[in-house]
């Protein structure tokens, strides 16, 4: 569907539950939302507001909750379990897959988890169980057990009857899993090569023994990767003794890309990218005013520092309007190249091997900008103040601020994420203080009151 005509649907369609909700046509609710696809009603849910969505999800067949909960950010789930009741969770969580059952359960609180386990019966208890094993944002974490396995030493003929017997295959099967006794991988059989193949042809013959396989413990930003460099569709997870656990499948990976994305867009801002857009007033100041609150000792430690040279404002007061061209510049250009470095670090092309290439990389950028604006403004101030000392000053201090802004840039994410710190959360932070610091050092520093006249008194 194209973005546009979505937006225009989606936007119709929230319009027409609004005016149904608001005029107490709930059947008429009801019937629409058992109409739309789980992912219509979760996206119906975050885009309304707080008590809106309270009485839209009363109105979701039970039948269906369990797949809503899925589509939904951890913030909105959130909200929606907080009102139900133990066993009502876990009657929506009984036919999740394992990875959307685990990140459901990961997101409640611990006393509620509690009871909602103890509401599963013991089946569904011991899936969450297992699933709630592995490390979260693990290869583990996000993989299902829904795999398709056949033995090598069969006939494809053996293998078709095989799964029309079983009737169906799980959703995202491009590929049967082929295994010894020890359920130990050995490789694949593409679902094309079987159906294209001689029938009396043995699963060995045919299969894909160079099978590239993912570890359990694969972060799974990485394994993201592997999707997106190999195209692949599904791939099988694997323990450390190449015993096969369940697999991967593109669906899946579609959320970690987008998450990682809105992650970045939203560190960026430091808030979270899971974040309600209509949480509850309280809760969203209280969250936002963390980085508020840093972001003004930061700004206080730069005002700090410009209290050093007051006296040298008094002596030529232009420099009031003049202050903030260099952090500004030096903002920018920072921003641009943090970003970029992030960017990198993300999709796994910045590592130990070419980190010194890409600071001396950006060291050099920041050199030719900083000598093509200093030069730029040094002539503007020069010509419109008449005085050329100015005009070097403010010159001086641009370059040596865009030098800085290229260095940090790079540096600061590089060095954020060896103390296992978000570089998208706290890098911009951290280089807004270094520029402002470096801009205010670089163009009062060099000011002495000899440098210019004492005004007529």
């Amino acid at each position: 569907m194209p973005e546009v005509f979505e937006q225009d649907y989606t936007l119709e369609l929230l319009q027409q539950v609004t005016n149904a909700l608001n005029s107490g046509q709930f059947v008429q609710v009801r019937r629409t939302l058992a109409e739309i696809p789980p992912c219509d009603t979760a996206l119906l849910l975050e885009s309304s507001p707080h008590k809106v969505r309270t009485q839209l999800w009363q109105l979701v067949d039970p039948d269906i909750q369990g797949d809503v909960l899925e589509e939904l950010s951890e913030d909105v789930r959130l909200s929606i379990i907080a009102k139900m009741e133990p066993e009502l969770i876990a009657a929506a969580t009984e036919d999740m897959d394992d990875d959307d059952l685990g990140e459901v359960l990961r997101s409640l609180p611990d006393p509620v988890y509690q009871d909602v386990i103890g509401a599963m019966d013991s089946q569904d208890r011991a899936r969450a169980t297992q699933a709630l094993s592995y490390v979260e944002h693990s290869a583990g974490a996000l993989m299902n057990t829904d795999t398709v396995t056949i033995r090598p030493d069969v006939s494809l003929d053996v293998v078709l009857r095989y799964l029309r017997l079983k009737g169906e295959l799980p959703d995202g099967t491009d590929d049967l899993y082929v295994v010894d006794k020890d359920n130990c991988f050995l490789g694949a059989l593409p679902i094309s090569v079987l159906l294209t193949s001689q029938p009396d042809k043995l699963v060995k013959e045919l299969m894909n023994e160079e099978r590239e396989t993912i570890p359990i413990s694969m972060d799974e930003s990485d394994v993201a990767q592997l999707f997106e460099r190999h195209n692949w569709i599904s791939a099988p997870v694997v323990d450390d003794n190449a015993h096969l656990l369940g697999r991967i499948t593109i669906d899946d990976i579609v959320d970690v890309i987008r998450e990682d994305a809105e992650h970045s867009l939203m560190s960026m801002a430091g808030l979270d990218d899971e974040e309600d857009t209509f949480a509850p007033v309280w809760k969203s100041s209280r969250r936002r005013s963390i980085w508020l609150g840093i972001n003004l000792l930061t700004a206080l430690m730069a005002a700090f520092v410009a209290s050093f040279f007051e006296g040298t404002l008094d002596i030529l007061p232009i420099l009031a309007v003049l202050n903030g061209i260099v952090p500004s510049m030096g903002g920018v250009a920072g921003s641009q190249t943090l970003t970029l470095v992030i960017r990198g670090i993300a999709l796994g092309h910045v590592n130990a091997t070419n980190q010194r290439f890409l600071l001396g990389k950006e060291l050099a950028i920041g050199a030719l900008n900083g000598l093509l604006w200093s030069l730029l403004i040094a002539g503007v101030i020069a010509l419109w103040q008449w005085d050329f000392v100015l005009g070097g000053v403010i010159a001086f201090a641009m370059f040596m601020n865009l030098v800085a802004a290229g260095i940090a840039g790079a540096s600061i994410p590089l060095m954020l994420k060896k103390m296992n710190i978000d570089p998208a959360l706290a890098g911009s932070v951290v280089l807004t203080t270094v520029t402002d610091i470096v801009g205010i050092f670089a163009f009062w520093g060099p000011q002495p009151g000899c440098l210019f006249k004492q005004p007529d008194t």
